[in-house]
């Protein structure tokens, strides 16, 4: 997401870091991440975890989870610096990582004592998302600028990349008898499913 009020590199990585150290140094934190990982259950769609090559909640949840709170400090980050801009606060994510942002978000009651303890604003705005996430966007910049190291790569996906790994789910999930993304089927189950009849020999 572009904006003209996008706020300096350098400032929303030094500020990022410090809101993702006070939410973990936050008394509810424990609680926030353990009720995000359980919820990360319920929370699954055909189109964001999936897209992950060999995809395991066991494996995958945790790694998520340390990319989704990053996203939300760096979105904090950018909502201040801009003067509350939505805009420029709704940055542009992978689907898996955005998947999981839902998970945390969905914490409202922890989520909305934090944000009053660490005097802070957790932005989303679902009518602002897009799913154009590129290598080397100013999210990139930001998120090097935290000092957070190399982003992991196996969820960080190019939209390119993630739209070519859809559309091969997408022929699985048609076989499956599930329509595109998973949005519909036609799967009654009030009617009993035939039985199998042997063959005698």
């Amino acid at each position: 997401m572009t904006s003209p009020s996008m706020p300096e590199v350098r400032k929303v990585g030094r500020r990022a870091a410090e809101i993702l150290d006070r939410m973990r140094a936050h008394p509810a934190y424990h609680r926030l991440h353990s009720s995000s990982m359980r919820y990360s259950s319920c929370w699954a769609t055909f189109t964001g975890y999936p897209a992950i090559s060999r995809w395991s909640l066991e494996r995958d949840a945790g790694p998520l989870l340390e990319e989704a709170l990053r996203v939300l400090a760096l979105k904090a980050a950018v909502f201040e610096l801009s003067d509350g801009d939505e805009r420029a606060a709704e940055l542009l994510v992978p689907a898996p990582v955005d998947e999981m942002i839902h998970a945390v978000l969905a914490q409202f009651t922890l989520m909305t004592r934090m944000q009053s303890d660490l005097a802070v604003v957790f932005p989303h705005a679902t009518e602002l998302e897009e799913f154009t996430y590129t290598r080397g966007c100013v999210t990139d910049a930001y998120y090097a600028a935290a000092g957070w190291g190399e982003q992991p790569l196996r969820y960080w996906l190019d939209s390119a990349e993630v739209t070519r790994r859809l559309d091969l789910l997408n022929a699985h999930y048609q076989a499956a008898g599930l329509g595109r993304d998973g949005r519909s089927h036609d799967f009654d189950f009030d009617q009993p499913e035939p039985v199998a009849v042997g063959v005698s020999g």
